[in-house]
């Protein structure tokens, strides 16, 4: 073989080599995240991926999902957006998003073990896990509701607070999801403003006035009340006759991402086992029903999801948190 082949022969086997996932560079730089996890979980879930990818080190701008998607509406809007992935509430957020073609395909995603559902056809976004609403009850309370409509009831009045859908994407979903309902509607709503209930800024805001006794009862995400009662909080969950409604707390990549190998790696870690099994120690339902379900979840337990129309809830979203902001203020 002449040295001039023998050197082409090696270049080739070395560009393949190059190429095959053994030999694919590792990711590494800079990865910006833009989340609305719970501090404490945002923290864990980047720990961790940290751990699997040393060599990327991820910032982060953390809030509900109202004010992560109009900071980065911001960003778009003056060409500068600076998110790399996203980490948020809902799929309608995502939908938005896709819609206007700000979310990049990733083919590779792993998401055969994904619950039916979970994530977009298409491949823009994915659910991480299963987040619930209901009502969450002092054990204090005289009375336990079992109906969204039970809220209603003057007995309760002044005793009850709620997240706001202005700053929660799991508020949003369900104020949206909830007033389509006919047996529901914003005549619930418009109870729950007569029986003084108080929109706070979020979930853990919610929780914190049921646990101390502020309010006996508050409409509350599933995880941090169960949570909260296997830590000692006085903290009752109770999943409504008519269903619960839910968000998949979805992931995605920004097509502008300046990164898009340290991003693919960050949807990979959260959809792995290894990912979804830190979501279910957070006390979540995992989208990957193989890894197990959270210890306060008995096996078996069939939960009535109340059932969402993304594209409805997407349409009506904007008009829904208006007429909500009219009623119940900022």
């Amino acid at each position: 073989m002449t040295q001039t082949r023998r050197s082409l022969v090696i270049a080739a086997l070395g560009g393949l080599l190059a190429a095959s996932p053994a030999f694919a560079q590792e990711p590494a730089g800079k990865l910006v995240l833009y989340t609305s996890q719970p501090e404490k979980d945002a923290a864990q879930t980047t720990a961790a991926f940290k751990k699997a990818y040393p060599k990327v080190e991820v910032e982060i701008f953390r809030s509900g999902t109202t004010e992560v998607m109009g900071k980065l509406a911001a960003e778009i809007s003056a060409g500068q957006p600076r998110a790399d992935v996203l980490l948020i509430a809902d799929a309608a957020s995502m939908e938005i998003l896709k819609k206007d073609g700000r979310l990049l395909a990733y083919a590779g995603a792993k998401v055969d073990e994904l619950q039916p559902g979970s994530f977009d056809a298409d491949k823009t976004y994915f659910g991480s896990k299963l987040i619930t609403t209901g009502i969450a009850v002092n054990t204090g309370a005289k009375t336990r509701p079992t109906s969204w409509n039970d809220l209603g009831n003057p007995e309760l009045k002044g005793q009850i607070s709620m997240p706001s859908p202005l700053y929660s994407g799991a508020a949003a979903i369900m104020l949206s999801t909830m007033t389509a309902r006919p047996d529901l509607g914003w005549k619930l709503f418009e109870q729950l403003k007569a029986n003084e209930a108080v929109a706070v800024r979020g979930n853990g805001a919610v929780l914190r006035a049921v646990a101390s006794g502020e309010k006996t009862y508050g409409v509350l995400v599933d995880f941090m009340a169960f949570n909260a009662k296997a830590q000692g909080s006085p903290v009752e969950f109770i999943f409504p006759k008519e269903g619960a409604p839910a968000v998949t707390e979805p992931v995605a990549i920004l097509k502008t991402t300046k990164n898009e190998a340290a991003s693919k790696a960050f949807v990979d870690f959260i959809l792995s086992d290894e990912g979804q099994k830190l979501a279910l120690t957070m006390g979540y339902i995992p989208a990957k029903p193989s890894v197990g379900s959270p210890s306060w979840l008995p096996a078996g337990t069939k939960i009535n999801v109340m059932a969402s129309d993304i594209a409805a809830v997407v349409k009506a979203t904007e008009a829904d948190k208006a007429r909500f902001a009219t009623m119940f203020g900022n």
